[in-house]
């Protein structure tokens, strides 16, 4: 397929040209004066107003809605191999921030928009990769993107995906299989808070699992010594295993999917967890609102609840439905949790602003005559920052509380 090597002007309509003089990295079909539908997904175009001044520079997909990702905002900048090169280069150097690289544990090595990578996420497990790609364009330059991530991380195997969602809303194909030459059959083991964990990267959810909520699993245990604890959709045990691991009494996980409740369970084997007397663990399959009620119907009580959720709201016009749910989760923990203990409630949702969410929290506790107070209001790990221009990005909250 042959493209222009010079970027084509797509225009955009009436005052349409603000959100991307402060960077946001979206330009949505409607807001074109001029489609693009007659150009090759992969093409660079330049973004101008209606006027026709220059605004940024991207990259267009004909099949996508969001038909334009903008990548850079100086027209001197050009859009090509190098670029995506220096940008993964940047990004690789922005997690190196924090500290050394830990070549046996996990982190996201590009988190999309805020590395200013659109539509690319990269998460590293020890010595193997993770790739999904977000954005039908950039499939044009997958191949030198994954052979610059092979040779700028070692990479003994990389696994790349594009998921079904993602493919029905870009115009394009399902994608999941190994980067060539690097097929990796056994899952991969990496170190996360002291634990031994194991990672599917063909069969696990995104990349394979999520790393976002890794320093909250720590920071969650630190209240949890000595106290029986329910983990509500736990996945393949993170919250559990760590508040386990730092003390908890006992811990009973609860997830719709079967087969993360067997990862957990073997990864509580494999680390050695509740074997001892004083400290048990076990888990169980069911729907986290149908669990939570037969729970508080039986009269039973934990000192300590977890709430981890799938994402409720995808897009803006589930706000209210997601608000809704999240409102009914917390209500059926509150009564599950005695004065003094803990509820940690967690909403990946970027929809749902951090300030929607304390709010649910209060309409939870003025509606159960509970106090809640606020211990920590975190966010997820710092491989997973938050672009200004793009405040979608801030999406993860992790509220640690205590319930009066």
């Amino acid at each position: 397929m042959t493209y222009s090597d010079t970027p084509v002007p797509l225009r955009l309509k009436p005052s349409r040209q603000f959100p991307f003089l402060a960077r946001h990295p979206w330009v949505h079909a409607h807001a074109l004066a001029e489609t693009g539908h007659n150009l090759k997904s992969g093409q660079v175009v330049d973004l101008l107003d209606f006027d026709g001044n220059w605004v940024a520079r991207g990259v267009v997909n004909p099949g996508s809605r969001l038909r334009i990702r903008l990548y850079a905002f100086d027209a001197n900048i050009e859009i090509n191999e190098q670029h995506w090169r220096s940008r993964i280069d940047a990004a690789i150097a922005r997690r190196r921030l924090t500290g050394p690289l830990d070549p046996q544990a996990a982190e996201r090595i590009v988190f999309s928009e805020s590395d200013l990578l659109s539509g690319l996420i990269v998460d590293r497990y020890a010595d193997c990769l993770g790739v999904q790609f977000t954005a039908g364009a950039l499939l044009r330059w997958q191949q030198p993107i994954l052979e610059h991530l092979r040779s700028a991380l070692s990479a003994r195997a990389i696994m790349v995906r594009v998921d079904e969602k993602t493919a029905k809303h870009e115009g394009i194909e399902p994608q999941n299989e190994w980067f060539e030459g690097t097929e990796q059959q056994e899952p991969v083991l990496y170190s996360e808070n002291g634990l031994q964990l194991a990672v599917d990267l063909h069969a696990g959810q995104k990349t394979g699992g999520y790393l976002d909520q890794r320093l909250n699993h720590l920071a969650a245990a630190r209240y949890m010594k000595g106290r029986s604890v329910l983990d509500v959709c736990c996945y393949n045990g993170g919250f559990g295993l760590v508040a386990l691991k730092q003390g908890a009494k006992s811990v009973v996980g609860i997830d719709s999917s079967q087969a993360a409740l067997d990862q957990a369970q073997q990864a509580v084997t494999r680390n050695g967890l509740g074997n001892d007397s004083d400290s048990t663990i076990s888990f169980a399959q069911g729907d986290c609102f149908d669990e939570l009620k037969r729970l508080g119907d039986e009269g039973q009580r934990f000192d300590a609840v977890i709430l981890d959720p799938p994402r409720f709201a995808g897009s803006r016009h589930q706000v209210d439905t997601a608000l809704r749910a999240y409102r009914r989760l917390n209500s059926l923990a509150v009564d599950l949790v005695p004065p003094g203990g803990i509820l940690v409630t967690c909403s990946c949702s970027g929809r749902v602003s951090r300030s929607e969410f304390l709010n649910m929290l209060l309409d939870v506790g003025r509606r159960k005559r509970r106090d809640l107070i606020v211990l920590e209001n975190r966010g997820p790990a710092p491989d997973h920052p938050c672009a200004i221009s793009c405040p979608e990005s801030d999406y993860l909250k992790c509220i640690i509380a205590e319930v009066q």
